[in-house]
């Protein structure tokens, strides 16, 4: 069976200054799995990310959130 993911995040806080992600890469089983996510507007910014991180509603929401203006 595929593991299947959403292709688009947005972090709750900054990562290295940006907020959306899109999938680039994804392995690992069971506690062990990771996704690594590469920032929309610039693609040299890569984060690998526990699924276990991922999935936390206090760090990650999956989908492209509207920021508030401020941001």
């Amino acid at each position: 069976m595929t593991w299947k993911i959403a292709q688009a995040w947005t972090s709750v806080n900054p990562q290295q200054g940006f907020r959306h992600f899109q999938v680039m890469l994804q392995g690992g089983k069971g506690e062990e799995r990771w996704v690594e996510l590469e920032a929309v507007i610039d693609s040299k910014v890569r984060r690998r990310i526990a699924w276990s991180e991922l999935k936390n509603q206090k760090f990650w929401t999956s989908g492209w959130k509207q920021l508030p203006p401020a941001e």
